[in-house]
């Protein structure tokens, strides 16, 4: 195969090699899988997370697979704690080429019975915790004058509720969306690329949990509520985290060099049907 600087390699357009990512709310679920396709195409990676014990263990099994990845204890919801988990990756690191902003909280609860204090937790975290994370870690991008690439996870939900009960979810999702072609624009003269995600129906641990115990504003039968859901899904299945976590992997790597401002929808069909 000829290559030139125009049109590289294949294998060199999807390698993260050399670079190094934040992929927040990594320690499960969507975030898990994105820190292991990182990590796997060459990619340092720190995984920051509250829940420190599966973030120690996925850091510690992603590392000995024989990629450099680390733990760094952070809650989005606190801007201090934001500031510190981007210094330490820094410190870890030596920079950050790729932020991921994956976190985010789901209750369940109509609006009648929701308290302000829900809502405004919900948007701190899935909002602005993704404002401050795009923030502090851009700021560095462009002191170092080396460009970067930022992904924030939003969902379905930022262009169609799926289902009554997700109304700050929602709000935050479409926010998020919002957000992306804002700073999409703000940040291109850096040569920061920022796009988005947006899954659908994804099978992650707190899904199968709100199956299986249920979960706090959640419908009764949880199953049922998926049923539904699955049936106004062209294909038929919930998707699964690595699968969002191939479309990250996309969006992080030069096969999406010529996007920015762009929302990538992995819903099975959700939104056609």
């Amino acid at each position: 195969m000829v290559s030139s600087s125009r049109n590289p390699p294949l294998s060199e357009l999807i390698s993260l090699k050399g670079k190094r990512a934040v992929v927040t709310g990594g320690a499960m679920g969507i975030g898990l899988a994105i820190a292991a396709r990182f990590a796997e195409a060459g990619a340092a990676v720190v995984i920051a997370d509250l829940n420190r014990e599966k973030g120690e263990k996925a850091a510690s099994e992603l590392t000995s697979a024989g990629a450099g990845v680390f733990f760094v204890p952070c809650d989005v919801g606190s801007d201090s704690d934001i500031k510190g988990m981007v210094e330490s990756a820094i410190k870890l690191m030596g920079g950050v080429d790729i932020l991921v902003n994956n976190a985010g909280i789901f209750p369940f609860g109509l609006m009648d019975a929701m308290t302000p204090e829900i809502f405004e937790k919900v948007l701190a975290v899935n909002l602005k915790g993704a404002f401050t994370c795009c923030r502090e870690v851009s700021r560095q991008m462009i002191a170092r004058k080396s460009g970067g690439n930022i992904i924030n996870v939003a969902s379905i939900d930022a262009i169609r509720p799926s289902k009554p009960g997700l109304a700050a979810y929602d709000a935050s999702k479409a926010g998020i969306w919002s957000l992306t072609k804002s700073l999409a624009l703000e940040l291109a003269p850096s040569r920061i690329r920022v796009n988005a995600v947006a899954p659908g129906g994804i099978m992650t641990e707190g899904t199968r949990q709100a199956m299986t115990q249920g979960s706090a504003g959640a419908p009764a039968d949880m199953r049922a509520w998926l049923k539904d859901f699955l049936s106004r899904t062209a294909l038929r299945r919930m998707g699964m985290p690595d699968e969002i976590a191939r479309v990250a992997l996309f969006l992080a790597s030069d096969l999406s060099a010529y996007m920015t401002g762009s929302l990538v929808v992995a819903d099975g069909g959700q939104l056609i049907s």
